[in-house]
Formats: structure tokens, C-alpha cells, sequence
């Protein structure tokens, strides 16, 4: 082969060590002649911000575990029939008493008059009555002396009369001044029922739950958190998915109820509280009682048992 031409270096074959930048890190050399020794390693020192950044992130994954041990535990305790926290346990240690002897600062709750008698008025519709409005206003006849009168309003063409004579026959009559709350049912062309007891200050409370919630405070019961919270879930579930759901919601509700029954003689520990009331009138308006569990169709003859329930129940003959 022919020679080839030469080409200049562009740089020199020796390159000292002091020419070197000093930004850079070095590398070694893969162009040393042969049987030269390779350069000693030159050890990387690591940077202590990055050791302190593997600390911490070893202490959070620590962390994290422990977290997720105890969430597992929780999850297991709650899924397990037999866990050691009993919501029943808590229910069982409200002070119940009889809803007769036991009563509600009335001019703490409804404002002070004098002169003048407390009254609630309460506007419903004759096609739907609010059956539980009607046992609770039963039961509060039992605890105070109340005067009750029942009118119909011009937008009602007519009410049975098993409905105008729905608070019986006012026994004694007595002054005005010597009854302690008065208690009005119109009888009206409205939606939902409504309830003031200040006429001229008072926005409506509407709703039949929420008027049952407001009655029912008159007894002056007082339940730890876990029982209200129970009471307010069971009247919920009672106007929203038995009363106003659809068949397959009301078959889920009654299967609920049947499994609460078969712990307890009432749908909350061991005595009658709102969240019977307001149940027992949503089965009775939708028609369901008789289809209901076997826990349940007892329980329904232990509320019809008691006189508020029974006199209640003429009405529906």
C-alpha cells in the first residue's frame, strides 16, 4: 500500500496535569500504551445532602408501614363480628328513662309569653297523613297538659272524618292559660308538612322527619353521640329509602331492621325512641308492614301494643 499523507496533532502527546480544568472529574486513560498499569481508582466521597435525603426516606417508608399495620388492624377489628369495640356496648350505657317522666324547659326551647300559650301549628295534607306526628302527639299528652284542635283549610276540599276527629275529644276544658303547649293540625293542600311555633318570627320547619325530630326534644331525652347519631341515621333511612324509595331500596331497609331486631326489642338499645316512631309510620303508609321479617312484624305489635300506637292505628280503618 502506498504511503498516505501525514496529518499534524493537534495537540501535543504530553498533557500536564496542571492544564487540566478543575470542574471536571477524571476518567482514565484508554489510550495508556500497553502493559502500562491502569491509574489507581479515585474514590467518590458522597455528598452528605444525598445521605441525609436516603435517611429520611427510609425513616418515611418506616413510617409508612406502621401507618399501614395499624389501618389493617382497624379494618379487621370493624369486618370481625366478634371485635372488641361494640357499638351496642355504648348504646347500653345511655340512662333511659320513661319518656312520661322526664320533660323539656318549654319556655327555654319555644321562647317566653307570658300570657300567651305556647303553640305549635302544623300544616299537613290529608292524603298522606304524618302518622308519627300523631303517636308523638299522643305521647305528649301523656307528659303535659296540651290543648289540641285540628281545622281544615279552604284549599282541602274534604277530610275524612276519622281525621278531624284525629286527637279524640278534648275531655276537660279547661281556660286557656292552665294548659301548657298548645298543639293546631291544619289540615292543608301542601307538599310536605310544615310546622312553626312562632307565627310571626319563625321560618317553617318542613318535613316529617324533621317536625318529629323537634317534637320529640319536648321529652327532654339526652343520648350520647353514638346513640343520636343512630336515631337521626335510622329516621333518615325511614322517610328517604322505606317511605319515599323504591321497592328494592324498602326491601334492603327491612332486611336491616330485621337484623337491628334481632339484637335489641327496638331499633335503638332496649327503649322506644324517635327512630321507632318515625319507622313504624313509614310502614304503615307504605303499605309494607304485613310482608315485613319476623323480627320486625314483632316489634310492629310491640309499638301497636302501646296505647299512643293503637289509637293511631283506628285512624287507618
Amino acid at each position: 500500500m502506498p504511503a498516505m499523507y501525514k496529518v499534524r496533532p493537534l495537540h501535543s502527546t504530553a498533557v500536564l496535569a496542571e492544564h487540566l480544568p478543575s470542574c471536571m472529574y477524571p476518567l482514565p486513560n484508554l489510550h495508556r500504551a500497553a502493559g502500562t498499569a491502569a491509574p489507581p481508582q479515585v474514590r467518590e466521597e458522597v455528598d452528605p445532602s444525598l445521605q441525609a435525603l436516603e435517611s429520611r426516606q427510609e425513616e418515611i417508608l418506616k413510617r409508612l408501614y406502621e401507618l399501614k399495620s395499624a389501618v389493617d388492624g382497624l379494618s379487621k377489628m370493624i369486618q370481625t363480628p366478634d371485635a372488641d369495640f361494640d357499638v351496642t356496648n355504648i348504646i347500653q350505657t345511655d340512662e333511659f328513662s320513661p319518656l312520661s317522666t322526664n320533660g323539656a324547659n318549654l319556655d327555654l326551647m319555644l321562647g317566653k309569653d307570658y300570657g300567651a300559650l305556647k303553640d305549635v301549628v302544623i300544616n299537613a295534607n290529608p292524603s298522606l297523613p304524618p302518622l308519627s306526628l300523631l303517636v308523638i302527639h299522643s305521647l305528649l299528652c301523656e307528659r303535659y297538659k296540651i290543648l289540641s284542635a285540628v281545622h281544615t283549610h279552604s284549599s282541602v276540599k274534604s277530610v275524612p272524618e276519622n281525621l278531624l276527629k284525629c286527637f279524640g275529644e278534648q275531655t276537660k276544658k279547661q281556660p286557656r292559660h292552665e294548659y301548657q303547649l298548645g298543639f293546631t293540625l291544619i289540615w292543608k293542600d301542601v307538599p310536605k308538612p310544615q310546622m312553626k311555633f312562632s307565627i310571626q318570627t319563625m321560618c317553617p320547619i318542613e318535613g316529617e322527619g324533621n317536625i318529629a325530630r323537634f317534637l320529640f326534644s319536648l321529652f327532654g331525652q339526652k343520648y350520647n353521640a353514638v346513640t343520636s347519631t343512630l336515631i337521626d341515621s335510622w329516621v333518615d333511612t325511614a322517610i328517604f329509602q322505606l317511605k319515599e324509595g323504591s321497592s328494592k331500596e324498602r326491601g334492603a331497609v327491612l332486611r336491616s331492621m330485621n337484623a337491628a331486631l334481632g339484637k335489641s326489642p327496638w331499633l335503638v338499645g332496649n327503649e322506644l325512641t324517635l327512630a321507632d316512631v318515625v319507622a313504624w309510620s313509614a310502614l304503615q303508609q307504605t303499605g309494607t308492614a304485613s310482608s315485613a321479617p319476623a323480627n320486625v312484624q314483632k316489634w310492629i305489635k310491640s309499638c301497636e301494643n302501646l296505647a299512643p300506637f293503637s289509637s293511631v292505628m283506628k285512624l287507618l280503618k
